[in-house]
């Protein structure tokens, strides 16, 4: 469905680019999935390449109120470390890359159905669809650095990503992790709310 659907954008590995992407953008550079092991107790995310060998690993500490989460390389390298700090009217998720560049992204992008969402540090912006489940992610100049596509229905959190500005692939990781983690509170918030007001 992914390779054909101009809503819901998700493919495997191994399937060709979603058309919408290729018609606006171009073929990517290079394609990135993820899968989430929801049932470990450290919440666990495999970043794959098209051939699914696994190129990055991202690991949550649990239990943890800052959400405190490592990014590795394939050979066991630091990539990036996250972190949500609790603020009065939303939260925010501080990114410091190995390399030195450090950035926040906050949830406000997850209050309604699409909203852009300045990335502080980096210039960039993230362009999100809920409802259809993808977001895109522009420079400075506003110009396509890779588009994310969740599956619909997937007990194990599974993303694409359409990398087309290869040398930022390891903050586009960064983010997309990130994301995951603030869709995943989302979800839980309101879910939460859902059950309290059901009890009431």
């Amino acid at each position: 469905m992914g390779v054909f659907s101009k809503v819901h954008r998700f493919r495997e590995a191994g399937e060709a680019a979603n058309v919408n992407n290729v018609e606006r953008f171009g073929e990517p550079a290079k394609s990135l999935f993820t899968t989430s092991k929801v049932f470990t107790l450290h919440h666990k995310i495999d970043i794959t390449d098209s051939a699914e060998n696994v190129v990055y690993h991202a690991e949550t500490k649990f239990p943890s109120i800052h959400d405190k989460t490592d990014i590795f390389d394939a050979s066991g390298n630091s990539v990036a470390h996250i972190e949500r700090k609790f603020f009065t009217l939303h939260e925010r998720h501080f990114v410091s890359m190995t390399g030195g560049a450090s950035f926040e992204i906050s949830n406000e992008i997850l209050h309604i159905i699409k909203d852009i969402t300045n990335i502080v540090g980096l210039g960039w912006q993230l362009k999100g669809n809920i409802l259809g489940l993808n977001f895109e992610l522009y420079d400075g100049k506003g110009e396509i650095i890779a588009v994310i596509s969740q599956k619909m229905l997937s007990i194990h959190d599974k993303y694409c990503i359409d990398i087309y500005k290869p040398e930022h692939e390891k903050a586009v990781v960064a983010i997309l992790i990130t994301l995951q983690h603030m869709i995943r509170d989302r979800e839980t918030a309101a879910s939460t709310s859902a059950s309290v007001g059901s009890s009431n």
